[in-house]
């Protein structure tokens, strides 16, 4: 088993990372939590392949559980299903000493977060991500959130689980769309901030079956990375503004699509691509960078061309993002692979920028 622990101002826990874990996980819950009531919040597709024998796995362990099953993907990270989450909680009397438990990947873990964050002004929770994006990105670090209809994540919290349990194995279940989803955030933390990692994953054969024989090990450097610059900047007012790389730009590309278009992993894929033209055109990145970040993303079967969307829709999606001030924004980007760092520009220039590299 590898651990990585996390240490922030407010809380420390332990991120464990194992082979065979989950099935386990009943006889750690009952060995660790002390609450009678555990609210497995997962979407509908994870509950049919795992959350079933894991919610009767719980209740012979002398738990009372209550699935909280909301119909998979991002459309339905709102208000409407964070409602309801927050229903089953009172209609069963949760309290302050009971668990949320979210199964799933990244919606589900920032739904079941923010739930638990807010409920009852806190309760606790526990992580145990279903995808290699959620492993590697969103069950790390305490952000916690639902989409409005005018942009991603605008409704949240800062809000740390106990513990996160992950898994390798529970990957075997993902489609090469998913996994390669996961990749793309996995490769992110080489762009920013780890050459290493990069040159290991951009060095070897990709093929999936023989990658996931080291999957672990990718999984603790990259928790380990991201770990690093949350203990250094929990609330996101600094450096922890690096893992945005290529969120400014994919999240906008995922609100104009309504988030029925391209997926997560896919929309940062072009955002790092175009944010990192961007930089080279202003002498802020060395030159070919782009190049590098393009083949890798290639590599692992991620889109490298702009979809087809308006612009001037894009850069309005842009203008919603939180790290948006007074018609000025932080981008991160790179300077060269395996250093990153932060960049203010204005929301116009931004926009011509954009124009300019689409038209070359």
């Amino acid at each position: 088993m590898k651990e990585v622990i996390v240490k922030t101002s407010g809380k420390t826990y332990p991120i464990y990372i194992e082979s065979g874990i989950f099935n386990r996980l009943p006889d750690i819950c009952q060995e660790n939590y002390s609450g009678k009531k555990l609210a497995v919040v997962t979407d509908n597709n994870v509950y049919n392949i795992y959350g079933k024998t894991f919610v009767k796995k719980l209740e012979q362990k002398g738990f009372f559980v209550i699935p909280i099953i909301f119909e998979a993907g991002e459309k339905n990270k709102n208000l409407v299903t964070l409602t309801s989450i927050y229903d089953a909680l009172a209609e069963h009397a949760f309290t302050r000493s009971d668990i949320v438990v979210a199964l799933g990947g990244g919606v589900t873990g920032d739904m079941a977060g923010l739930a638990a964050a807010t409920f009852l002004r806190g309760m606790g929770y526990i992580q145990i991500p279903s995808t290699l994006l959620a492993m590697v990105d969103s069950s790390i670090g305490g952000k916690v959130a639902v989409d409005l209809p005018q942009g991603k994540n605008l409704i949240g919290a800062f809000y740390q689980p106990d513990s996160v349990y992950t898994d390798p194995m529970l990957l075997e279940t993902i489609n090469d769309r998913c996994f390669s989803d996961g990749m793309a955030e996995l490769l992110k933390h080489g762009f920013i901030k780890d050459i290493s990692l990069y040159e290991k994953l951009v060095n070897n054969e990709y093929d999936r079956k023989s990658l996931s024989e080291n999957l672990d090990e990718y999984i603790s450097v990259s928790c380990n990375i991201k770990r690093s610059i949350v203990e250094e900047d929990e609330k996101d007012n600094g450096i922890r503004q690096l893992l945005n790389f290529g969120h400014t730009i994919g999240h906008a590309i995922e609100r104009v699509q309504n988030f029925s278009g391209l997926s997560h992993g896919e929309a940062i894929a072009i955002g790092m691509i175009f944010i990192t033209k961007l930089t080279e055109s202003m002498g802020l990145t060395e030159k070919g960078e782009a190049e590098k970040i393009i083949k890798a993303l290639k590599k692992y079967k991620l889109p490298i061309t702009w979809p087809e969307l308006n612009i001037a829709d894009v850069v309005k999606a842009i203008a919603l993002d939180k790290k948006n001030r007074s018609g000025r924004i932080t981008l991160a980007c790179i300077e060269r692979i395996g250093h990153g760092r932060l960049i203010e520009i204005e929301l116009k220039e931004l926009e011509d920028k954009i124009y300019g590299i689409l038209e070359d």
